[in-house]
């Protein structure tokens, strides 16, 4: 469950949209990208399917996974962000996808999708920012067609004690000054907060089978400090 309320949540994201891009850049030195193409490998997306980027905030995922789709296939941008939608939306005009990507505003808890709708799904640090993590599962899980994989990439609390302590020093020391010279600290000091009462892989593979996927499995990155679970429906 998330520390912050939805709207609170929204409004944190309002606030750093601008600077959201540069600063993923910044803070993990550009390796965030080849975590999103992994994520996306991993949702199965292939030439002409209709898939969901949930929570997608400026479009990084979605962009990729135009180039699996093709441009018969559709790729659907959902977020609460008004904010961080405009940015993708920005972002659309500058690219040969905007025919492929559709920008819609609304709640992960309450999918505006019939069941079966989607044949394969990314959520890119998304999960560890909603209310509910197991109603967003239930939701994904109503959405994908039998058999359809969803991605589903975060940051984590590592395992091992070394490596939480490399994590907090690099929060403490790397991640708020750098949001601080770009005035936005209070958003980023929230990170902290939010990976204290985020499930760790076993207990998202936990989560994923209660929420009705048939399959779950979960993949460490960068030593456990990000991970995605794939999830089949």
């Amino acid at each position: 469950m998330s520390v912050l309320a939805p709207d609170a949540v929204e409004g944190l994201f309002d606030q750093i949209a601008p600077i959201y891009d540069d600063l993923n850049d910044q803070l993990s030195f550009g390796l965030h990208r080849i975590w999103k193409r992994m994520a996306v490998k991993w949702s199965g997306a292939k030439a002409g399917d209709r898939v969901l980027d949930l929570c997608c905030g400026s479009g990084d995922l979605a962009f990729l996974l135009t180039k699996a789709v093709g441009s018969k296939g559709k790729v659907i941008g959902l977020d609460r962000s008004q904010a961080l939608l405009a940015v993708a939306a920005d972002r659309t005009r500058h690219s040969a996808s905007a025919q492929v990507i559709d920008w819609q505003r609304g709640d992960a808890l309450d999918l505006p999708f019939p069941a079966d709708y989607f044949d394969a799904a990314t959520l890119g640090y998304g999960l560890r920012n909603v209310p509910d993590i197991s109603a967003v599962l239930q939701q994904l899980q109503r959405v994908l067609k039998p058999g359809a994989k969803a991605a589903i990439l975060d940051m984590h609390r590592p395992y091992a004690p070394v490596l939480r302590q490399f994590q907090q020093f690099y929060l403490d020391r790397w991640v708020v000054p750098a949001a601080a010279a770009r005035d936005c600290a209070a958003e980023y000091e929230y990170i902290d907060a939010s990976l204290e009462v985020f499930p760790q892989g076993h207990q998202q593979v936990e989560l994923a089978i209660a929420a009705g996927f048939q399959q779950a499995k979960h993949y460490e990155l960068a030593a456990g400090l990000m991970g995605v679970l794939v999830v089949e429906a």
